[in-house]
């Protein structure tokens, strides 16, 4: 059980994996881990024009490569977006990378050559785009991984969506996704325990796993039993009061009291990725996608079909 006073990592417990595989490439992938602590060492540029060369090579829909990536090596703007993001490393790692889909080349391309464009205002294009931006991230981390290097992307810069527009002079459809931080690592790198391919794999059709079987699989994934405080309890009944009401508040505290310790469920959507906290702001982010010059979600009426 872990010191009251110390909340584990929610990114889960470290696996050492000892097995022979065909070649390196998947050696790379199946031991992968995210890096967080960086070395000074400098990445010489032509390792990292190298990897981004992997990245842009990365499969796109119509070969499109609806993305642009910000590459950001000014030690006072990594600060400035570790304070912001209240990660350290974001500042510590030599390059960051800012991910984003980008329509805005594609429609002046369009514009040049007298073609019609709405791929703003189509929500097919939006998923598209998105998919195609973390496939080339992953194609860059991957590659990142081959040269030595480490990496760890950064999600929490969706909260921040209006100052990166700021900061990097993103035009109208241009649109930041993750951000991916680049550097040689301090120490060996140590993947985290994964959900088994038996749990996340289904043959032809979607099936309903035992209960018995989910619990096992990912209390192997997550063995830990975080400790009871009375912050962390009153946190938890606040959370599921609000979300779920007073009697089903009552009920996970109760199992909580029961158990004698916090349930890595309970951690996740109670006291970290809080349940009442993450559907908040829906309405913000499309009022700032649409500041953005996405209106996919939005009914689209195209001039044509006005009337005169």
């Amino acid at each position: 059980m872990t010191d009251k006073n110390e909340m584990p990592s929610h990114h889960g417990v470290e696996t050492s994996i000892n097995r022979k595989y065909p070649n390196h490439t998947m050696k790379l992938l199946i031991e992968r881990a995210s890096c967080r602590n960086f070395s000074k060492r400098k990445i010489p540029q032509k390792v990292l024009k190298l990897i981004l060369g992997a990245g842009i090579h990365a499969p796109t829909g119509g070969n499109l490569q609806p993305y642009s990536i910000i590459k950001i090596e000014d030690p006072k703007i990594k600060r400035k977006l570790a304070k912001m993001c209240s990660q350290n490393f974001i500042g510590e790692a030599p390059v960051d990378l800012l991910f984003c889909i980008d329509w805005h080349r594609l429609e002046r391309w369009a514009k040049i050559e007298v073609a019609p464009f709405t791929a703003t205002s189509s929500f097919r294009h939006f998923w598209i785009s998105f998919q195609d931006t973390i496939i080339c991230a992953q194609n860059i981390c991957t590659a990142a991984d081959a040269m030595g290097l480490g990496s760890v992307y950064v999600g929490t810069i969706m909260e921040y969506f209006r100052e990166l527009g700021r900061m990097f002079g993103l035009p109208k459809g241009v649109f930041p996704v993750v951000l991916l931080c680049l550097g040689y690592p301090k120490t060996k790198l140590v993947p985290r325990r994964k959900l088994g391919v038996d749990i996340v794999m289904h043959d032809e059709r979607y099936r309903e796993i035992a209960d018995g079987n989910l619990r096992n699989a990912f209390d192997a994934k997550f063995p830990l039993k975080i400790e009871m405080t009375d912050k962390r309890l009153k946190s938890i009944f606040d959370v599921c009061k609000r979300t779920r009401g007073k009697k089903f508040a009552k009920k996970c505290v109760e199992k909580i009291k029961g158990n004698g310790y916090i349930h890595p469920a309970q951690r996740y959507f109670g006291l970290h990725y809080n349940a009442d906290g993450m559907p908040t702001g829906n309405d913000r982010f499309l009022k700032i996608m649409e500041e953005y010059g996405f209106n996919w979600f939005k009914k689209f009426r195209g001039v044509g079909s006005q009337k005169a």
